[in-house]
């Protein structure tokens, strides 16, 4: 494992980054509840490191009731207090306002087209993309809807990262192991 070259950003010292670099990042995985724990989780790296939301994946977990969507668009003030006061995640009271209503909009879009995934479809065409930037026209176009539609901390840029750790843009390294092009 140690002998692998990875993409850049992993940090080699952190075996949770390291299992989601090789794992997870980059590897389509479309279920429901997966698109939602994502999309919660990018909102919260605004301004932070990937690597600082992921040392807290499990804590969010726990917190936000292994983000289960019905539990999380019913959150009160009490349970939006409790979060602000939960020292094992990122205490941001916009992010985690964000969270909520972010909720509530995924599952309006879910319930209009069937599933999260078939919305994102209508902008990705069901394709991958192989790229490695900070933002695209794709994440621009999908960050404009979903702000239109009220959504938080929902930028070109925390959609890109998104789309990358969905699996609709690919983006390792040339250098890394898993690197691959585009299949034609």
């Amino acid at each position: 494992m140690e002998d692998k070259i990875r993409c850049k950003w992993c940090n080699l010292k952190n075996p949770k980054y390291i299992e989601y670099h090789d794992n997870e990042w980059c590897r389509p995985a479309f279920d429901e509840k997966y698109l939602f724990e994502m999309l919660i989780l990018e909102s919260f790296q605004a301004g932070l490191s990937w690597e600082c939301v992921l040392n807290k994946r499990e804590a969010f977990k726990k917190a936000y009731d292994n983000f289960n969507i019905e539990k999380i668009i019913k959150y009160d003030e009490n349970k939006e207090k409790e979060l602000r006061d939960n020292k094992n995640i990122i205490r941001n009271k916009l992010k985690i306002k964000a969270s909520i209503n972010n909720a509530k909009i995924f599952k309006e879009i879910s319930n209009e087209y069937g599933s999260f995934y078939n919305y994102l479809k209508t902008y990705t065409k069901d394709k991958t993309y192989y790229e490695n930037n900070t933002t695209s026209p794709l994440s621009d176009e999908i960050s404009k809807n979903l702000i239109k539609r009220g959504m938080k901390f929902v930028g070109s840029t925390i959609i890109y990262s998104y789309l990358q750790a969905i699996g609709v843009i690919y983006s390792h390294d040339s250098e890394c192991f898993l690197y691959k092009k585009e299949e034609n």
